[in-house]
């Protein structure tokens, strides 16, 4: 098995598993290896190192790390679990949100004009609708969902 860390057009880096080089080349020519953020088919490999099993005495093991900070651990979270935080975020508005889908704006401004009952919801406008919504106090915001957010991860 390879992995891969990959990136797509928009900087969304990410990781990919494979039984091997050539079967990431063959899948990425049939536009089969997608970003899990934005979709994109647009995706190449980044330079990686590989993972390389030291000894104990060659790096120090997790509390060795702490102890010689004296105890203290760090409050920065490394990129793998923000990236896991970001997707549970986004599970958490697929599960408790209706989508309305392109009826964004309109259904916005029934909730907020109570003609419609309250819920969340979500869906997608132009940039002009969000301002719009805006200028008319209905607060939104953008959280970008990927397809994949709705199916189940392995």
């Amino acid at each position: 098995m390879k992995v891969f860390d990959l990136v797509c057009e928009h900087g969304h880096a990410f990781e990919g598993w494979f039984a091997s080089a050539a079967a990431f080349d063959e899948q990425l020519s049939r536009a089969l290896v997608r970003c899990p953020m934005c979709d994109s088919v647009q995706v190449r490999r980044t330079p990686s190192a590989p993972r390389l099993n030291l000894s104990s005495s060659a790096a120090p093991s997790r509390d060795e790390a702490e102890a010689q900070r004296g105890g203290q651990t760090t409050a920065m979270p490394t990129v793998a679990q923000l990236r896991a935080l970001w997707f549970e975020a986004a599970r958490h508005l697929v599960r408790n949100t209706e989508d309305v889908g392109e009826r964004f704006a309109e259904e916005a401004r029934r909730i907020h004009y109570q003609e419609a009952p309250e819920r969340g919801i979500r869906g997608v406008t132009t940039a002009a609708q969000r301002a719009e919504l805006e200028e008319e106090g209905i607060e939104v915001f953008s959280f970008p969902i990927p397809a994949i957010v709705e199916e189940p991860l392995q």
